[in-house]
């Protein structure tokens, strides 16, 4: 047993793929992460021995792999996961980072954070319990941050003597429920995490399952158009003036391309100053590049010599993002303090800062019947509301759902600090 990385040649490379985990308490998921750690021999031989000893120690009969993803000591002693805790592994095919967030209603939040910049979301189902209030939630958050791809584990079919009927049914109701909702890609895989049945090698005891394993998908899943590449937006971090002789007059722009393709000399133009330029060259370490994209950290240097700061936004000069004070938003409270109507809040979007106010709340969501509560104005931790926003500054933005980069917002106190809202621009 030992952590297989696959071969070193060309490992920079290697396609990332970041997914989320979701599902009721006790549905698996973490037992789930372990087999596909265990099973693609991506553990060390200590870490398993460490938790077959603490598994003896329980008097658990199997060893329990779900240990190997509950890190918190309040986890294991509940046997719970309650904050996200991030996974990372690596298969010959692909890199792989694993958000594994909490089931429970109270920590809606959290799997907010961790599905936030995932490319696939799974989404534990208990085959003996089939579709329930927290399959409906998880399904709509994939749905409203955007989750590309959305695979279904009906898990537990061994305690089902792998009924075909069984796993049609769910998958059925999952159907009726997310063709509500604005879901690209859905899958579905009937798996047993504890036996091991299509996590990482096919089962024989669902012959009338042809739609290969849940690890084969995490590796051959089309990922490379999840980002925006036709609206060109490179929100600037930092601008580079290197003190030295050498470079005495090297003035780059830093910053994560947030969409589209760049390329030296395409014209551009400077928000929101509203100048134009031509990008003279594309660096990353010190190398040239002839085209850059999301989710490359570049830096660019352009043949004018304009007035630009971190905040700025560079894009292309006839494809602007929208402009507004004015901003409507699914917005996600995540304090326990609840929101305040009309309050200020200090605002961040992309690289830039800005200060807000809640300027209205139109309705909060039920999240299991989609239902609009727009009598219900009280927004407090974990709810889901859609409100409009006046900002003290324009924002440069685009619809999450087109790009969920300059598409997303977080609102913070300021009197502590503390973050206590995603947003989703609408």
């Amino acid at each position: 047993m030992s952590a297989n990385n696959g071969d070193s040649t060309g490992y920079l490379d290697m396609e990332l793929l970041r997914f989320t985990t979701a599902g009721s308490v006790d549905d698996g998921k973490s037992t789930l992460i372990g087999r596909l750690l265990y099973d693609s021999k991506s553990i060390f031989e200590d870490q398993y021995e460490a938790i077959e000893e603490s598994s003896r120690r329980k008097g658990d009969a199997n060893v329990n792999l779900a240990l190997l993803t509950d890190g918190l000591r309040a986890e294991r002693e509940q046997g719970i996961t309650i904050d996200v805790a991030y996974r990372y592994f690596a298969t010959p095919k692909r890199k792989f980072i694993i958000a594994d967030t909490p089931g429970h209603i109270q920590y809606t939040r959290n799997m907010v954070t961790g599905a936030s910049t995932a490319n696939l979301a799974l989404i534990l189902v208990d085959a003996r319990n089939g579709v329930v209030e927290q399959t409906h939630r998880h399904t709509f958050i994939a749905a409203l941050l955007g989750i590309p791809h959305v695979v279904f584990c009906i898990n537990k079919m061994d305690l089902v003597d792998y009924d075909e009927k069984v796993y049609n049914k769910i998958k059925d109701q999952i159907e009726s429920f997310s063709s509500k909702l604005d879901v690209k890609d859905i899958r579905f895989i009937p798996i047993s995490a504890l036996k091991g049945d299509n996590v990482v090698n096919e089962s024989e005891n669902t012959p009338w399952y042809k739609g290969g394993t849940l690890l084969y998908l995490l590796e051959n899943i089309h990922i490379g158009s999840d980002h925006n590449h036709i609206d060109s937006r490179f929100p600037v971090q930092h601008v580079v003036r290197p003190h030295s002789d050498e470079y005495h007059d090297y003035r780059g722009y830093a910053g994560r391309i947030a969409g589209g393709i760049f390329k030296p000399g395409d014209t551009v133009a400077v928000l929101p100053s509203g100048f134009t330029s031509k990008i003279k060259s594309i660096e990353i370490f010190n190398e040239k590049l002839e085209e850059a994209f999301p989710p490359m950290s570049v830096t660019m240097q352009l043949e004018d010599d304009i007035d630009i700061s971190r905040g700025d936004m560079i894009v292309r000069e006839n494809n602007k993002p929208n402009v507004s004070q004015d901003i409507d938003v699914m917005l996600c409270w995540m304090n326990s303090k609840p929101l305040i109507p009309s309050g200020k809040y200090a605002l961040k979007h992309t690289t830039s800062d800005a200060r807000c106010m809640i300027k209205n709340i139109h309705y909060k969501m039920d999240i299991n019947t989609l239902h609009r509560l727009e009598d219900d104005k009280n927004i407090g931790m974990n709810d889901i509301a859609r409100v409009t926003l006046r900002t003290t500054k324009p924002l440069y933005y685009d619809r999450y759902s087109r790009n969920r980069i300059t598409g997303s917002v977080i609102l913070i106190d300021e009197a502590t600090n503390e973050t206590v809202a995603a947003g989703m621009i609408i």
